[in-house]
């Protein structure tokens, strides 16, 4: 089952990244880096994804595939409660977020650019509609992609037992870094 839902968002993912080839330069990346804080007085929570896959275009289309057991966490036991009693990775394998960008940008100069991205976050099976503020940093060759928000828990249906209520924040703090590069053509 895990199996066949990952093929079909890699088929998904495949038929829009060709979409977005016929119209628009890419920029892409395999190893973008996603991180999530979670602060509480009892105890604090970080784990980091270094395998993040991201796609911009030059008309702002862009997308973020997370494969959630690719987190890492400093205590392989909160690893293991992460994917196996809150995010479900066995039945959720992947987060992603689908969106477009809605300020002018030029990825073919030099400079920084303030914006949002509007667009669906989807983690443990459930979508949410967005917008996200962000950061885009042009140099040379390559594009970064940086941003900071937060993330309610109780929006994607991801259950705190009561047990441990004290030690997980009913909300955390998401940090995106992905640094792109051209696709070649």
């Amino acid at each position: 089952m895990v199996n066949k839902i990952f093929k079909q968002l890699t088929i998904v993912t495949g038929l829009l990244m060709i979409s977005m080839v016929a119209n628009a330069q890419l920029y892409v990346t395999q190893s973008g880096i996603v991180s999530f804080f979670s602060k509480t007085v009892m105890e604090n929570i970080d784990a980091t994804n270094k395998q993040v896959k991201t796609i911009l275009n030059t008309k702002g289309d862009l997308v973020f595939l997370i494969a959630n057991t690719e987190f890492n966490f400093p205590n392989k036991l909160m690893q293991e409660h992460f994917n196996e009693k809150y995010i479900e990775s066995e039945k959720y394998p992947q987060s992603a977020f689908k969106g477009k960008i809605n300020e002018a940008f030029d990825l073919t100069k030099p400079g920084e650019y303030v914006v949002t991205a509007t667009g669906k976050l989807n983690i443990h099976g459930v979508e949410q509609d967005r917008t996200i503020n962000g950061k885009i940093v042009v140099r040379d060759n390559e594009v970064q992609l940086i941003a900071v928000f937060k993330v309610k828990l109780i929006d994607h249906q991801i259950q705190i037992p009561k047990l441990v209520m004290a030690k997980i924040a009913e909300e955390v703090e998401v940090k995106v870094d992905c640094s792109l590069l051209p696709k070649s053509k």
